[in-house]
């Protein structure tokens, strides 16, 4: 059971203390349960993506790995279609009622993903999942940004901010243990005893808030937001599979998704309260955050997913290997992040963001360089400086666009980042993984390497087989030296496409210094209590 009370608190912010308290964090903990759920599943199905080819399959043959990719692709298609409803609905039902029906929508549809006797059910599932996993991040956002108050909202944001930076880190290594030693069946179930610790939690802890369910629903923003958006990233994310930007697959969806989307924008000034309210980047701190989250996002990401990648397809990792690889980030993350937030309480954002922003930089240049025998004790130490640029990056800018907000507008604040985070991975995930895909198939001795094998398979007479090196005059010269030579260069033209792929991340990642350039220098005045009457401002106090 919880009641608000009113503390004494400092003149700066009446009714909150400054300092973290126990009550603050218990609310901090039902988010941060809700975002590790989302964000892992996020990540935890791609290690799991052979083994549907193989458990689902059907005649013998495995299924096609554009198939089995629908489990993500439903999943982050469902999540872009429901994050446009959550500013509306918190508003509507309140942030604890909905945060508790998202939380039992994505652990129910776990339990079905878990059961799916068929690639078809599993996929359809993964739309359930994701319906409740959309809302999760927003609405954590909104909860977190009311129960801290302004004086505490970076080191709050920094708690939310852990499972956002780790769970791409960490997701890989918990999918491939799972599945190595029990089935992919648990990468859904684990979730069941997650989810309903999560439940319970949130029902004793959150406090109740007041929906104002005065605001009608727009239904004509709806219409074109959310299956618009839906649209653009099936485009975006059949990219790397067509392997051209020009594909009727990729051009047809995407363009009717952006006429959609360019569609709202037009409309979403007109109604009073649209689904979307993008008079909120009237608020200049909100427009340059996001700008400046969004081209980091795209850079980012996108070069984020090479580096495992390049450890398994280069290095001859195992997907588990590779992730406890990457876990070293996570660590770098981890020592700035508390920082990056105690500092974001007492400083204009823009003296912090940069300083990450240049950390990361810095990383992907040297990333750059990397060939098929660099040492680790150069990847891990630049992979470990990316880390501690993550964590003085990504929940400051959250914060600085938040935290000049009212406080009925940081729901819709919020869903405004989530979408904008949410499209720019999809696209810098696309843009890295064509250059990429396009590197490996035009690189000419991986072009003869993969003929030589497709033509020898099979074939085990070694006159036979000088006979077919012939016709590849690049991998008999190698041959001649002993297969170790043959896949020694393979391995080194494989590592050239990755480094040209880091060169485009890095190339955009400078590019988000330019707006981050334009972020606050000088202190604020915080507007979260601007439209809270005595008893909202009072900060939520659980009683036992």
């Amino acid at each position: 059971m919880s009641s608000p009370s009113a503390p004494a608190a400092p003149p700066a912010h009446p009714g909150y203390p400054d300092k973290i308290d126990g009550a603050v964090l218990k609310v901090a903990g039902v988010v941060v349960l809700g975002a590790i759920m989302s964000i892992l599943d996020i990540t935890v199905v791609n290690v799991a993506l052979p083994t549907f080819q193989a458990d689902f399959a059907t005649g013998g043959e495995p299924l096609p790995y554009s198939t089995v990719a629908w489990t993500v692709t439903a999943y982050t298609l469902a999540l872009a279609t429901v994050i446009p409803l959550t500013g509306w609905a918190a508003d509507r039902f309140g942030t604890k009622r909905l945060y508790m029906t998202a939380l039992l929508l994505f652990t129910a549809g776990s339990v079905l993903c878990a059961v799916a006797s068929s690639i078809e059910a599993l996929i359809a599932f993964r739309v359930i999942q994701g319906l409740g996993g959309g809302m999760l991040m927003p609405l954590g956002m909104t909860i977190m940004t009311k129960a801290a108050g302004p004086a505490r909202m970076g080191r709050l944001m920094a708690i939310l901010g852990v499972p956002m930076l780790l769970g791409p880190i960490f997701g890989p290594i918990l999918g491939g243990w799972l599945i190595e030693n029990y089935s992919w069946h648990w990468i859904f179930l684990i979730n069941l005893p997650i989810g309903a610790a999560a439940l319970v939690y949130a029902w004793r802890v959150l406090p109740s808030d007041r929906p104002e369910p005065s605001e009608s629903f727009d239904w004509v923003g709806m219409a074109l937001m959310s299956p618009g958006l839906a649209l653009f990233l099936y485009g975006i994310s059949s990219i790397p599979g067509e392997g051209t930007f020009f594909s009727s697959k990729v051009i047809i969806p995407g363009t009717l998704g952006l006429l959609m989307v360019a569609g709202f924008v037009v409309w979403s000034f007109r109604p009073a309260h649209p689904l979307l309210d993008l008079r909120l980047f009237k608020n200049r701190n909100l427009t340059v955050s996001t700008i400046t989250m969004f081209l980091f996002a795209a850079a980012f990401f996108g070069g984020l997913l090479l580096v495992p990648t390049y450890f398994q397809q280069v290095r001859g990792e195992s997907a588990l290997s590779a992730g406890w690889l990457m876990a070293v980030q996570g660590l770098g993350a981890m020592i700035t992040m508390p920082i990056a937030g105690s500092l974001v309480d007492r400083l204009p954002v823009g003296r912090i963001v940069p300083f990450g922003l240049a950390a990361i930089v810095g990383g992907m240049f040297a990333l750059t360089q990397v060939t098929a025998t660099t040492s680790y004790w150069y990847i891990l130490p630049v992979l470990f400086v990316m880390g501690l640029g993550m964590g003085g990056t990504m929940m400051p800018l959250m914060t600085s666009a938040l935290k000049t907000l009212t406080s009925h507008e940081v729901a819709r604040g919020s869903t405004l980042l989530n979408i904008s985070q949410q499209i720019a991975s999809s696209i810098g995930v696309a843009i890295m993984s064509v250059v990429l895909t396009n590197g490996l198939n035009n690189d000419p001795l991986l072009k003869a390497s993969r003929a030589f094998g497709e033509a020898s398979a099979g074939v085990t007479d070694q006159a036979q087989l000088g006979t077919i090196a012939a016709r590849f005059p690049e991998v008999a010269a190698l041959l001649a030296r002993g297969q170790e030579a043959l896949v020694a260069a393979v391995n080194e033209a494989m590592a050239s496409a990755f480094a040209t792929t880091f060169w485009v991340a890095a190339i955009l990642l400078s590019l988000t210094l330019i707006p981050a350039w334009f972020l606050p220098r000088k202190r604020e005045v915080s507007h979260l209590l601007d439209d809270a009457d005595a008893e909202q401002v009072a900060p939520p106090i659980v009683l036992h």
